[in-house]
């Protein structure tokens, strides 16, 4: 028999995961003001968010919780968990650079069209059909995006070229889309472990492509600066390891379905802080057009619910934008 008390505990966590994840617009900004360079920024938010996780794990076990042993079909899915490191970088790698060049409110709407890329996906892969609802949804969020892209100047107060953001969203979009879809790959692995690899990995080849791009001493730069340490520790712990531990236990209370729905108050958060903070807001184009990719997302998700029963849910994977 469900639990109420679980489901409204449950749904608080979500909101507060989705809250914390809707920060990091803002929290990338302002370490982009003390000189931090994007790639580095996910360096660190990864790094810091890996070993948060990972001394948790290290107390629940001493605390008595046992390791489990590896099963067979555990370590057979190991190379899907390194496609998960590799898109999830992809990802948040994207995601971050938007950030840096366009508002956080259109990197938010743009990354935000994946719900209907993993209908289509799903569609296309023969696990879910292509009924009325998925077409409406499909060409709601591409309305949206067009209303988004279109609905605004070519660069924003700063500079920035909006059209290259946006398009640095889309392809985050679409790294998060593979990272669902194939997250079946590596079920049996315990979340907690597996949120901890991918974290791990993602650190690592972001501190790969810094030292190619910029060297080591964009990495170094905070330990010089006790503000921006502080910062990304903050960024690191709140709005990484934290919210994934919320979200996955969200999950498991209330179902993917009513989670992936109640996700959608990140870009809200996002663009609100943004609004608030960074002086960032819309034109009135692109807010129909936001509005049009969060009613299309919501409608998918509804779709969805049918399919829940049998199947994986569409829902944003923690440690996203």
């Amino acid at each position: 028999m469900p639990n109420p008390r679980a489901g409204w505990l449950g749904a608080l966590l979500v909101l507060a995961a989705a809250a914390l994840f809707g920060s990091l617009g803002l929290l990338s900004r302002l370490a982009y003001a003390e000189g931090m360079e994007p790639f580095a920024f996910v360096s660190w938010r990864a790094g810091v968010g890996a070993v948060g996780l990972w001394l948790v794990i290290g107390v629940l076990r001493a605390r008595g919780r046992p390791a489990e042993a590896p099963r067979a079909r555990e370590r057979h899915a190991g190379r899907w968990l390194a496609v998960a490191i590799l898109f999830g970088a992809g990802l948040n790698l994207a995601a971050f650079l938007s950030f840096d060049n366009t508002t956080v409110a259109l990197a938010l709407l743009g990354f935000y069209t994946y719900p209907a890329m993993v209908a289509a996906g799903s569609v296309l892969l023969g696990r879910e059909p292509l009924d009325s609802t998925r077409v409406v949804a499909l060409g709601l969020a591409l309305a949206g995006m067009l209303a988004v892209v279109l609905g605004g100047p070519a660069t924003d107060g700063a500079g920035r070229n909006n059209l290259v953001g946006v398009g640095l969203a889309l392809f985050a979009a679409a790294c998060q889309t593979v990272f669902i879809l194939t997250s079946r790959g590596y079920a049996s692995v315990p979340a907690d472990r597996a949120m901890g690899a991918i974290l791990v990995g993602s650190a690592a080849v972001a501190i790969a492509v810094t030292l190619v791009v910029h060297g080591p001493t964009a990495l170094a730069l905070p330990l010089g600066s006790p503000p921006l340490l502080g910062l990304l520790l903050y960024t690191g712990l709140f709005a990484a390891a934290l919210p994934s531990v919320m979200f996955l236990t969200g999950i498991r209370w209330l179902g993917g379905v009513r989670t992936g729905i109640l996700m959608l108050f990140e870009p809200v958060v996002g663009v609100a802080l943004a609004a608030a903070f960074l002086a960032e807001g819309l034109q009135p184009l692109q807010a129909v057009g936001g509005a049009t990719i969060l009613a299309a997302a919501l409608l998918v998700q509804r779709g969805t619910r049918i399919q829940s029963a049998t199947g994986a849910a569409i829902v944003p994977a923690p440690g996203g934008p």
